[in-house]
């Protein structure tokens, strides 16, 4: 495995950073390809591996967020919706939008700075038995 190191004194987002490597990955999966519904699944699942193993290499302690839509051009469009709460100080997002001649992208990244706290187990044994299917 790949070392990295940890800058725990940054805080805050970059978002140009995550921009950067998310559009790399984004060209590097898509460069060059025409849309084909049998590689939907391949190519999102490769855009979100590979920018989400590159972010996790910066070695920042945060938690990241990538999500990924891959969508014929069309006369249709594509309309999707998001929200969050987070400290804007230290919290945020950037938004990834590539197309070709034949389809569009769209691929977020959003770093979140999460605190877990400890649970009582009574807290998680009764969790565990509200999502029991049954």
């Amino acid at each position: 495995m790949e070392e990295y190191h940890r800058h725990c004194d940054e805080v805050g987002f970059n978002a140009e950073e995550a921009h950067n490597i998310v559009k790399e990955c984004v060209d590097g999966v898509l460069g060059g390809e025409d849309y084909n519904h049998n590689n939907i699944n391949q190519w999102t699942a490769s855009i979100v591996e590979q920018s989400l193993t590159h972010l996790v290499k910066l070695g920042k302690a945060y938690k990241y967020i990538v999500t990924c839509a891959v969508v014929q051009k069309s006369a249709y469009g594509f309309h999707t919706a998001s929200s969050c709460f987070w400290d804007t100080t230290s919290d945020g997002t950037c938004t990834v939008r590539w197309e070709n001649r034949t389809m569009n992208s769209a691929t977020s990244a959003s770093q979140v700075q999460v605190i877990l706290l400890p649970q009582p187990p009574e807290y998680l044994e009764l969790q565990a038995h509200a999502i029991t299917p049954g």
